[in-house]
């Protein structure tokens, strides 16, 4: 909903929105909001972040996937590597929005560590 990406980004975002018709009232929440007006809850503001941060993250790991599988360079290690992926960005996210900081960062790295095991079989590939 909030870029595109369907069902599975909506539950995201919707305890976000949840969260500002709690504190602006539905109709307020429905209309276009304003982007310099934060959260008063900080676990909404964190999901907001944790949100975006997965987005941006994900323009990374789709086209990696696509390049290994296109290359035919699959293989159980690049498929833990995806799955190892996605498990540590539901961490990254549950994390993110709990507010615990050295955790949060440990779940990044690990999917940022898949990402470039992925990158590597490519890379491999290529050579």
């Amino acid at each position: 909903m909030a870029c595109g990406l369907g069902a599975p980004d909506r539950q995201l975002v919707d305890p976000y929105i949840i969260n500002r018709m709690r504190e602006h009232g539905p109709w307020a929440a429905l209309q276009n909001p304003d982007h310099d007006q934060r959260p008063k809850a900080a676990w909404a503001d964190r999901l907001m972040w944790a949100h975006a941060n997965a987005v941006e993250n994900l323009v990374v790991f789709a086209p990696l996937v696509l390049v290994v599988h296109a290359t035919g360079t699959a293989s159980p290690g690049t498929a833990l590597a995806a799955e190892v992926y996605f498990f540590a960005r539901v961490a990254h996210v549950v994390i993110y929005t709990g507010g615990v900081p050295v955790l949060r960062t440990v779940a990044f790295l690990v999917g940022w560590g898949a990402q470039v095991a992925l990158a590597a079989a490519a890379l491999g590939a290529a050579t």
